[in-house]
């Protein structure tokens, strides 16, 4: 249990307004005191959800709204982690506030929300310009192989929006977003990416497994399916400009 909280960070913590309104004004209290965790009333508020006391602690102008914990998790990092959507929204109100702030193991807020499936605060994250959508943890996993790899179709779908996203991009072990979805089976996500003409579907990991071979292991007979005719689609589209951008799959009307 953290230790060293103060009664305001109590009282955000537990939504309590009225009682954090009520300390504040008090001269002698800190508003972003940390506990021994690093975790302070803001962290706390921005955690759990309660949209009123962050929305009070924000109006402070000696609150940073960028402060991590002890293991680098910023408020905003929190909300996004827990779907807090209004959470996030006033998060980024702030002027002075990093909105691709990551923490100790690499994970920034949209990577938190994309792996958690947290569809409205990825929606909200990616429309700044400057939360970069390929931004990878320590692992080098991006949000899209997060994304991928938990079978979030929408997520998936919100990020390979964005036109600087690299819907491609492999993780430190050389496995691409295509290359989880098809490991899990999951066979919508699949044809989702399939779609992108700058997909591999014949790219290897680190130890020479495709996608197609991790499908085949695992007895994804639907998948397979569809890798093959996509492979053998690619083959066989010319390699000139103007060629279409999405590849023709078996079955991926109305997926």
């Amino acid at each position: 249990m953290d230790s060293g909280n103060t009664p305001l960070a109590w009282a955000a913590r537990s939504g309590h307004e009225e009682v954090v309104e009520m300390l504040l004004g008090r001269d002698h209290v800190n508003p972003d005191k940390p506990n021994d965790c690093g975790r302070t009333p803001l962290w706390y508020a921005a955690r759990g959800g309660h949209a009123g006391v962050v929305k009070i602690l924000l109006g402070r102008g000696d609150v940073n709204p960028n402060r991590p914990d002890n293991y680098g998790e910023t408020p905003l990092c929190c909300a996004a982690w827990n779907g807090n959507d209004r959470v996030v929204k006033m998060l980024l109100e702030r002027g002075d506030i990093n909105p691709d702030k990551p923490n100790d193991d690499g994970q920034s807020p949209l990577w938190n929300a994309a792996c958690g499936a947290r569809e409205g605060a990825v929606k909200i994250l990616l429309e700044r310009s400057d939360v970069d959508p390929n931004k990878p943890d320590n692992c080098g996993q991006p949000p899209l192989c997060c994304a991928a790899w938990n079978g979030n179709d929408g997520v998936v779908k919100m990020l390979l929006e964005r036109g600087d996203i690299n819907p491609d991009k492999p993780s430190d072990k050389g496995r691409t977003p295509l290359w989880y979805a098809a490991r899990s089976g999951y066979e919508g996500m699949v044809k989702i990416l399939l779609r992108r003409s700058d997909v591999n579907p014949n790219k290897s990991d680190n130890h020479g497994q495709t996608p197609l071979l991790c499908a085949a292991s695992r007895g994804c007979v639907r998948v397979v399916a569809v890798l093959q005719a996509a492979i053998t689609a690619s083959q066989a589209l010319p390699k000139a400009e103007g060629t279409s951008p999405s590849l023709p799959l078996p079955g991926m009307h109305g997926t």
